[in-house]
């Protein structure tokens, strides 16, 4: 070989492009594996099952309210005040002559909307501040937990009641208040697995590799969270249900004439001895959609355990 060859650059050849798999490739097929995944584990629980065909059920129904429903939710039929079932009204109306039937659909849409919205809000504020919390530990986890610990020192329903009297009743108080009181056990619940999952290996190779705190956190501490974090919001949202109605019973959820299920039972229940209807159609809307939720959330619980 001549000394004229050994000098001559050599042409770079680029790898094959077609190869090399992109990020969104990758993202896209651990995005429908994670799916599958899923779907494997609620369709290997009845108990899943079950809830969710309820759920989706009374999303149906929030969804295509306006065209299941023969009225609008606000409509008053003056010649019709309290009567029962009829073919016009296929359960009855309320006091101002409403269809009771309306006001359950619609009135879906106002809790499948607060509930997670609601609890996305206190999610959001339960991993900002369980994170650090478990993460660092010492002074910072001291003073988070025990501001913490003084929220959780009121009574749930009496605090959203405190928040909304000193606000006054709308969706976006409703929404503030249910956020407030459940972000500190979602805050412990993240301490409890951050300060768990923390003394990992793969956390400490991401250390070693001079990754940022806040990027552990983001990706190796919170990925490895989603099981039991998902399970808490499906539970926290039929929770959110529950309150949300409550709040509407007492006079403190969403002001009227806005189609919702506690303050169907609140204006009805003076009228019980001649029209149960409305106070009867609002509970089992929400017993239901609170036992749907429970029993998707439970069974996905158990089956999870199962494979521990």
């Amino acid at each position: 070989m001549t000394t004229e060859n050994l000098a001559a650059p050599q042409k770079f050849q680029p790898p094959n492009a077609s190869k090399i798999p992109s990020r969104l490739k990758i993202a896209s097929q651990d995005f429908w594996n994670n799916l599958k995944e899923l779907a494997e584990l609620i369709f290997s629980s009845p108990t899943a099952v079950i809830g969710l065909f309820i759920v989706l059920l009374w999303v149906a129904v929030a969804l295509f309210a306006p065209l299941i429903s023969a009225h609008t939710p606000l409509e008053q039929d003056y010649k019709n005040i309290n009567k029962p079932p009829t073919a016009l009204h296929v359960l009855g109306t309320d006091n101002l002559g409403r269809d009771v039937w309306a006001r359950v659909a619609f009135g879906a849409r106002t809790i499948l909307s607060l509930g997670p919205l609601s609890v996305f809000v206190a999610f959001l504020v339960g991993l900002i501040l369980g994170l650090p919390a478990g993460y660092y530990g010492g002074w910072i986890d001291e003073t988070v937990m025990r501001a913490l610990d003084a929220l959780m020192a009121f009574p749930t329903i009496l605090l959203y009641m405190i928040i909304i009297s000193a606000l006054g009743p709308s969706s976006f108080n409703v929404v503030i208040a249910i956020a407030i009181g459940g972000a500190p056990g979602i805050a412990r619940l993240v301490r409890a697995l951050t300060m768990d999952i923390r003394t990992r290996e793969y956390v400490a190779a991401a250390k070693l590799r001079g990754d940022p705190d806040f990027m552990i956190m983001l990706r190796e501490i919170l990925p490895n969270c989603r099981g039991p974090l998902i399970v808490d919001f499906l539970l926290r949202i039929g929770y959110a249900a529950f309150y949300i109605g409550t709040l509407g019973f007492l006079g403190l959820g969403l002001p009227p004439p806005t189609p919702d299920w506690g303050g169907m039972v609140q204006e009805g229940h003076s009228h019980m001895t001649t029209n149960i209807w409305p106070v009867l159609s609002a509970t089992m809307a929400i017993v239901t959609l609170v036992i749907g939720l429970n029993m998707f959330a439970d069974g996905l619980r158990e089956e999870s355990m199962r494979y521990q």
